[in-house]
């Protein structure tokens, strides 16, 4: 680990006149970009079938002279630039996407379906981060006089079922490679394309799974009294569960919980015998999450018992994603570069993110935590933005589509040209100078 690197920034005139001359080369890497981020939006691929979209990454980077590991912790792929002493960065995207139907109209429109005819799409812009993080990748390569240090390039794996990151790291990926003394990512936000959002302390919620299974009495659909119906059953527990919120905790205590997933039976004349209930929280405080979760199997356990069902519920816990909280200095340190770059009239007060990523857990190093930064990056065509309803951002957010839509389409050539600008600015700012006219 390099401190120095953290605790000591280029001045803004030495930063501002590096990032003119790393991305010089911005226009020569941005065609391969665009073709890069087409072909990813027309050929989707699921958390942990990402080997399309791996293998492309790879090759680029081995293009640009990056050492490229392939095949960790599932699919995932890194890439080392080393460039004289200075800090290592890492510089992290997504790549996976969703079993989601899309529904643009975009001449690129995936029309990608799993064997099961299950549609997928890349309806939370990972496609864009991921083509953004080969162009940044190859602006700094392609420059290398400019900055000092180790640039680490990682295409993450299965996001979306926040355990690409956590393999990732189980397979060795900072004893193999190094410990970094920063991690940078950056999302697609439905905010007008050319902004972006940074938000200290905690940037978005910590995401928990949890699968409730309920047991009852199969019968006749004509003869309900002979049953336990685990449909009503079902239905109570749901309506239950929405008072956890609004009465068990503080209008002061944040969270959320949706059930996303109700499954039981097949025909409408058969009671079954078991309901299925899919439920996710998120929280910004692990003794909140605590709370809830404790709720939730309270809640199922009493309903069961009301309804008389032969035995009580089964309540597990299917997956959890950390808080994802930034660290105060790098993200300051961000904040500034992106304010200077950009001006600050580009930056949009930062809100509290309800949806969750695995991000977080590249804070976890083997010794100490590790420095994380992640913002948002806007990709609402401004036509859409300025017509959509509302006064203020928030008002305007509601109305465009958002991730997990089968709308959302980003400004491809301002999406990707702001992206590329973004993460490069950022890695800049934690990178040392290269010594050249102006640095510092």
């Amino acid at each position: 680990m390099n401190d120095a690197a953290v605790t000591t920034p280029s001045t803004p005139s030495g930063l501002k006149a590096r990032a003119r001359r790393v991305l010089a080369q911005l226009d020569s890497v941005l065609p391969d970009v665009d073709a890069l981020y087409g072909d990813l939006h027309e050929h989707p691929e699921l958390s942990g079938q990402e080997a399309r979209t791996a293998a492309q990454v790879a090759r680029r980077l081995e293009a640009e002279g990056y050492e490229v590991t392939r095949n960790v912790g599932g699919h995932g792929v890194v890439g080392l630039l080393r460039n004289g002493d200075g800090p290592t960065v890492l510089l992290r995207g997504d790549m996976d996407a969703l079993p989601v139907e899309e529904k643009t109209g975009l001449s690129y429109a995936s029309r990608v379906r799993t064997e099961a005819g299950e549609p997928v799409m890349h309806a939370c812009g990972h496609d864009v981060h991921t083509a953004c993080l080969v162009g940044t990748a190859a602006v700094l390569a392609r420059s290398r006089d400019a900055w000092r240090g180790t640039v680490m390039v990682v295409g993450q794996p299965a996001e979306e079922t926040l355990t690409g990151a956590k393999a990732m790291l189980d397979a060795g990926l900072y004893a193999r490679f190094g410990t970094p003394d920063a991690v940078l990512g950056q999302h697609t936000a439905p905010l007008p394309v050319g902004t972006f959002m940074h938000r200290d302390g905690v940037a978005m919620m910590g995401a928990t799974q949890v699968r409730v299974r309920l047991f009852g009495r199969g019968a006749h659909g004509a003869q309900p009294e002979l049953s336990v119906d685990p449909v009503v059953l079902g239905a109570s527990v749901v309506l239950r569960l929405q008072t956890i919120v609004s009465r068990e905790l503080s209008p002061l205590e944040a969270a959320v919980v949706t059930v996303g997933h109700f499954q039981a039976g097949s025909r409408a004349n058969v009671i079954p015998d078991e309901a299925l209930l899919e439920v996710t929280v998120r929280t910004e405080d692990d003794g909140v999450r605590s709370r809830v979760l404790a709720a939730i199997e309270r809640i199922a356990k009493g309903e069961a018992a009301a309804a008389g069902a032969p035995k009580p519920p089964l309540v597990e816990v299917l997956n959890q994603g950390p808080v994802n909280r930034n660290d105060p200095a790098l993200m300051g340190r961000v904040r500034d570069a992106h304010a200077e770059w950009f001006g600050r009239e580009a930056l949009v007060p930062g809100v509290l993110g309800t949806a969750s990523e695995d991000f977080p857990y590249f804070a976890r190093g083997p010794e100490h935590p590790v420095p994380t930064a992640y913002w948002f990056v806007g990709i609402t065509p401004r036509k859409t933005w300025d017509a959509a309803r509302g006064a203020t951002p928030m008002e305007k957010v509601a109305h465009v589509p958002g991730p997990h839509s089968g709308f959302y389409a980003p400004d491809r050539a301002g999406s990707l040209r702001m992206g590329c600008e973004s993460l490069t600015v950022a890695a800049l700012a934690c990178l040392h100078g290269g010594g050249g006219p102006g640095d510092h």
